[in-house]
Parts: structure tokens; sequence; C-alpha cells
């Protein structure tokens, strides 16, 4: 069966990609400068390692500049993130508020494995 956006491939993956990184760039931004919402974490080693992460992995990967790489430490980060505060409170995501962890985590190795696409700075070189 021909998927029904089947053409919209590429855009859609880009559109994936971009919402993604900018969506995990406000956590860093978050964390490093209090903005949105957030608190300045930066009297805490882990944290300013997180934020650094997140906001640099996130600006990478959104505008699709060594994507690869960059989704590879974010699904690290993510992985860590959930196993260090999220399981310990629970075996299951939606219980332990993990979800957004794992999600995060399983996207940017799905990022990771397809590289940038088409739709990005490193197609235009």
């Amino acid at each position: 069966m021909k998927p029904i956006l089947g053409r919209f491939t590429d855009v859609a993956y880009a559109l994936m990609r971009v919402v993604a990184g900018l969506l995990f760039a406000q956590h860093g931004a978050q964390k490093l400068f209090g903005v949105l919402g957030g608190t300045q974490m930066l009297g805490e080693p882990l944290m300013v390692a997180a934020g650094v992460i997140e906001l640099v992995a996130g600006l990478l990967v959104a505008i699709g500049l060594l994507a690869s790489i960059a989704a590879f430490v974010a699904a690290g980060q993510m992985a860590v993130a959930y196993f260090m505060v999220h399981a310990p409170q629970g075996f299951w995501p939606i219980v332990n508020k993990g979800e957004l962890a794992a999600l995060y985590c399983f996207v940017f190795i799905y990022i990771a494995a397809r590289g940038a696409g088409r739709w990005s700075v490193e197609s235009q070189r």
C-alpha cells in the first residue's frame, strides 16, 4: 500500500528534524539562561553540561549541520537523563514522567541514523 503522504517524505522529515531540534534547544536555553519559563542552573555542573548539549545539539539538528553527530550525542544525553532521573521512579515512562526523554532519545537515534536529509545546510554544500 502506498503511503498517503509518500511524496512529501523529505519535507515531513525536515519538519520533524527542525521542530525536534528547536524544541530540544529550548530546554537548553531554559537551563543556561533561565528563559522561557525555566530556571537558570549554572550552579549545577551536570545541568550546565545538559544545557550546552541541548542548546548546541538542538540547533545543529534543526539547521541540519553535523546533524548525525549532534543527534547521536543528544540521544545519549536523553538516555542518561531517563535512567538517572526517571527510571528510578518507576518502570513505565508514563508513570515516571520520562516519556519525553524516551521519545527524544528515539527521535534523535532516527536522525543520527538517517542524517540531515535533503532540506538541510549539509545538503547545500
